[in-house]
This record gives C-alpha cells, sequence and structure tokens, in this order.
C-alpha cells in the first residue's frame, strides 16, 4: 500500500514538474514573440523616420568640395536609382556616370567659349554647378517620368550618405544644340532610341541650403 501511495505521489510529482515546464517554456516564448514584435516595431518606426528626415531635408547643392566621390559609393547610388518604379519594369533609362577631369574640363572649356557669361565668372569651376562628378541620364522617348522617379531615387540616396545632388537641365540643352560638344555627347555612348535627358551634379556640398517655402495650398483631399 505504502508503495502504491509513493508511486502516485512520484506520478503526481513529475506531472506537476512537466506542467510548470511547459508553462514556463510558453511563457518565455510568449515573451520572445513579444520582444520580437516590439524591436520589429522599433526598427520599422526608426526606418519611416530616416526615409521622412531624408526626403524632407534633402537640398539641391550648387557648390562642391574638390573631394573626389568613391566609384564604390556612385554605383550604390545609381544602383538605387534603376531600382526606381518603372511602367511594366521596362526600364526605360541609360545611366552614364563622369568622373574624368578630362570629359568635364573639356567640355567646360567649349561652355566657357560660347557663354560669356561663364567666361566673366570666376568662381565657375566646371558647367555643372562646379561639380567634377556628373550622372547622365537618357530616356526611351515617352518614359520621361519614369526617368524622373530614377533621378529622384538617386538624389536621396545620395543625400543619405552625405553627398550633395542639382538637376541640371541648362547644360544638356547646350551640349545637345552645340557642335562642339558633338564628341563628348558620342563619347556617352547612348544607344539609339535613347536621347540625352538631363544631368544629376553629384559631390560633397562646400553650402547648406536654407529650405524654400513649400506652396501647401496645391495639395488637398478629395471627398
Amino acid at each position: 500500500m505504502k508503495q502504491h501511495f509513493a508511486s502516485v505521489l512520484t506520478t503526481a510529482i513529475a506531472a506537476l514538474a512537466l506542467s510548470f515546464t511547459a508553462q514556463s517554456c510558453c511563457s518565455a516564448s510568449a515573451e520572445q514573440s513579444q520582444s520580437a514584435a516590439s524591436a520589429t516595431q522599433v526598427s520599422q518606426t526608426d526606418r519611416s523616420a530616416a526615409v521622412i528626415e531624408t526626403i524632407m531635408t534633402r537640398r539641391s547643392v550648387r557648390r562642391y568640395k574638390p573631394q573626389a566621390v568613391g566609384r564604390d559609393t556612385l554605383t550604390t547610388i545609381v544602383r538605387c536609382g534603376i531600382n526606381a518604379p518603372n511602367g511594366m519594369n521596362r526600364q526605360p533609362w541609360e545611366v552614364r556616370i563622369v568622373d574624368s577631369r578630362d570629359f568635364i574640363d573639356g567640355i567646360t572649356a567649349v561652355a566657357r567659349a560660347k557663354d560669356p557669361r561663364m567666361a566673366a565668372d570666376s568662381t565657375a569651376t566646371t558647367m555643372f554647378r562646379n561639380a567634377y562628378t556628373v550622372i547622365f541620364v537618357g530616356a526611351k522617348d515617352g518614359c520621361e517620368l519614369d526617368c524622373g522617379i530614377l533621378g529622384e531615387n538617386m538624389a536621396l540616396s545620395a543625400w543619405s550618405m552625405g553627398l550633395g545632388t542639382c538637376f541640371l537641365g541648362g547644360p544638356i540643352r547646350f551640349i545637345k544644340d552645340t557642335p562642339e560638344c558633338q564628341p563628348y555627347l558620342e563619347r556617352l555612348g547612348f544607344s539609339e532610341g535613347v536621347e540625352l535627358l538631363y544631368a544629376l551634379a553629384v559631390g560633397y556640398p562646400d553650402e547648406t541650403p536654407e529650405a524654400k517655402p513649400r506652396d501647401e495650398s496645391k495639395f488637398r483631399f478629395v471627398e
């Protein structure tokens, strides 16, 4: 009888211990899941804040330090660009990165010879807002929107890495309209059917532009 009672007691204690262990494991698992969910939420909040801050603080930079931009950094910027959304994933762009002083100085010399205003400006070291790194973007006809989104991706990624940018249209018109610039246009090597659309100056900022006011009356909700 005593042996039977001892056996029952041992079985009960073992079951109780097993139940406690299971409850402890469940509790630990729940705590880990809650902790992981909390970490994920914080991480998502941090990512959102970083993206919004990059967008809201980005400025067009028109003065750059002579410091060269590394090609690994430029590759990252362009990879961010080509991951932009685009219609039917046609990727209707071609991108050319120019960090050659020979190219930049040569085409700037043409601009100085043709434009008296630039020739008279002693502060203008290049025709690309003094930048010595320029990203040229070519587009297929009718795909300007896609290529514009690509450009914004590049500008934002550059800003997030401490680099300034400036979208350039005037120099592009000059390059396309000036016969002396034709050799430089040919060096860009765009495919047939792809036309030079804009340029993006890139470099380390040598200025801190103030934010320009934005007219928020230009957007509204429609009920």
